[in-house]
């Protein structure tokens, strides 16, 4: 079992011809209002893949009826706290290039009190997963109750604040960074070759795998000597919102049900491919037979070892 503490916002999406510039007032040719969180999303990706997923997390009451499709996907919703307080949400622009820009207001994924964090992972299943995100607040109280618990830890630091430099990183099994924040943990410009991000990385946290997304640039693996680097599947991108969420859910759930991890890597990259080239975040997050159809059709990825 994998569990989640994890945010649950509710998007509002507004399609725009570029990124509002300062002092611009721009009309958005399209609005939705959706799931999404990257937590939730993290969740929905694993359950679309195939993997079993509990998903802890806090939601205002009268959004209830955002959790629906997380519900027939298969996440377990039972310990989800529906409460009077305002939902954490996000103004997400999305151009016509899919890039996006976000505004993201925690609300009740900031609510976590530490005994029920401890209570929520003392009675985890032994062996279990916990997966986490920036998002949510009692991070470190997690991280310690986890690894007292024995669960594998799982860390995505984002979005990346001066916070997430503070916590027990090194009590981490498994560390998803994009670039921007891999050269934050790193302490090197975000322009630093991939190669010495991961150096970097794997000298201040030796004993944790690591894996570094770089959108159409790929993914690079590192763990202590395993060194594994994965082209990226060429697709136009309508929206690369949940990519980066999609990529660790089925890169999870792959892992979950004992796949190798070239596997892993493989299935991840193919899901986050399809998911940007449909819009918005939990709409875009495809199931595992839409992954096995993209790549029994799509030519191989060029695998690279160091």
């Amino acid at each position: 079992m994998l569990y989640n503490l994890g945010s649950i916002n509710i998007d509002h999406v507004y399609r725009v011809p570029h990124l509002v510039r300062p002092g611009e007032t721009l009309a958005s040719r399209d609005y939705q209002r959706v799931l999404g969180g990257k937590g939730a999303n993290q969740s929905l990706a694993l359950a679309r893949a195939g993997g079993r997923v509990t998903h802890w997390g806090r939601l205002g009451r009268s959004d209830a009826w955002a959790l629906a499709p997380l519900e027939e996907a298969g996440v377990a919703l039972g310990d989800i706290a529906l409460v009077d307080a305002p939902s954490g949400h996000a103004l997400i622009q999305v151009d016509d290039d899919g890039e996006n820009a976000i505004i993201l207001y925690p609300g009740a994924n900031h609510g976590f009190a530490t005994p029920t964090l401890e209570a929520l992972i003392a009675k985890a299943e032994a062996g279990a997963t916990l997966l986490l995100q920036n998002e949510c607040n009692g991070l470190a109280a997690a991280m310690a109750a986890a690894k007292q618990r024995g669960l594998t830890l799982a860390f995505n630091p984002a979005p990346m604040d001066q916070a997430v430099g503070e916590l027990p990183l090194e009590s981490c099994d498994l560390l998803f960074v994009n670039r921007g924040e891999a050269a934050a943990l790193a302490g090197l410009a975000e322009t630093s070759p991939a190669s010495a991000l991961l150096e970097a990385l794997a000298e201040r946290l030796p004993e944790v795998t690591l894996v570094l997304t770089l959108g159409a640039d790929g993914v690079h693996y590192r763990h202590q000597e395993t060194r594994l680097r994965l082209a990226a599947h060429r697709v136009e991108a309508v929206d690369t919102t949940a990519a980066g969420d999609t990529f660790i859910g089925a890169f999870l759930a792959a892992r979950q049900a004992g796949a190798d991890i070239e596997t892993c890597l493989r299935r991840a990259s193919a899901a986050a491919a399809l998911c940007v080239q449909a819009p918005g975040a939990a709409p875009s997050i495809p199931w595992a037979e839409a992954v096995d159809a993209a790549l029994a059709e799509w030519p191989e990825l060029p695998l690279d070892t160091d």
